[in-house]
């Protein structure tokens, strides 16, 4: 396998981009950052969807491998809006498979928990995917594209994201958000299910695998189930805030805001990681406590 030097990376204006980034090019790595949205300066535009403006940037930079994290990730706003959410998370993935195929490089396309049904207590690499919503079902046309027309592909699902970033709308930072602001009484949801994946120690794992020639379908997830009262009573013990109190609801409290039918169960078992011997993701509670740690270090009560 020839040594990387040289990365595309397509999306990576967003909170998981802000991670790899840094951690690619602090490692030596000649990366070459795209985005539709160019919120930092070191991003150059790429709209995954025009396949010409992405032939033309991938011949250009010559990449020895291809990132492609762009993606709409709303699952309201994919479910208003077909036409956008296939175009971006299927046709944007296609285009940039057969651009990788072109070039002969590998392709990472990193996917999402979403893809399931949420009908199991947990899921394996091998479960058949079965998404509820057009999100999933967008992200896994990408995973089937990619299967049936690749070779060289690593496809990579994350869970409940947590990292940061300019575009982070997640929960984990919206709680701290509410913290901040002196927020005291939360609700917070009782019925959902799954595994984190702290942005960082992604793109640590990542950086491994596509080192690799160990191609296929991985989950890179933090290690241990949760669920969403759970990391809330974590994040509240870590900052030492004792006059807080939670109210646990169901997922029809936020039904207003939060229309679109979500999977119950999203926990992901990192098995194909582990079986190669190079499952480095930490537990959820390390890797929240230091996500805290690096980035809400004022919240922190001595």
């Amino acid at each position: 396998m020839a040594k990387i030097k040289k990365i595309l990376i397509t999306g990576c204006g967003g909170m998981l981009g802000s991670a790899i980034y840094p951690c690619l090019t602090n490692k030596g790595y000649d990366v070459f950052a795209t985005d539709i949205d160019l919120n930092d300066n070191w991003l150059q535009h790429l709209d995954v969807r025009d396949i010409n403006e992405a032939r033309e940037v991938a011949n250009r930079f010559k990449p020895d491998i291809i990132l492609h994290l762009a993606a709409l990730t709303s699952l309201e706003y994919c479910e208003s809006n077909l036409r956008d959410a296939y175009e971006t998370n299927f046709l944007g993935t296609k285009n940039m498979a057969i651009i990788a195929k072109d070039l002969d490089v590998p392709l990472v396309y990193v996917s999402t928990a979403g893809v399931f049904d949420g009908k199991k207590e947990r899921y394996y690499e091998t479960d058949c995917p079965n998404s509820i919503n057009v999100y999933g079902k967008t992200k896994f046309y990408g995973e089937i594209f990619i299967e049936s027309h690749l070779t060289k592909y690593f496809i990579v699902r994350a869970g409940w994201m947590v990292g940061g970033g300019k575009k982070d709308k997640k929960f984990v930072s919206y709680i701290l958000a509410q913290i901040k602001e002196g927020k005291r009484n939360f609700e917070i949801v009782n019925d959902t299910f799954g595994t984190l994946t702290y942005t960082k120690d992604f793109a640590k794992n990542l950086e491994i695998l596509f080192n690799t020639e160990f191609y296929g379908r991985y989950h890179m997830a933090c290690k241990g189930d949760t669920d969403r009262v759970k990391v809330a009573r974590f994040i509240l013990d870590t900052l030492n805030i004792n006059d807080a109190t939670i109210k646990e609801v169901s997922s029809d409290f936020f039904k207003e805001k939060f229309w679109v039918k979500r999977a119950q169960v999203e926990r992901m078992v990192n098995a194909n990681l582990e079986a190669r011997g190079i499952n480095l993701m930490r537990t959820w509670q390390e890797a929240l406590k230091d996500y805290i740690n690096d980035e809400w270090t004022d919240l922190i009560q001595k």
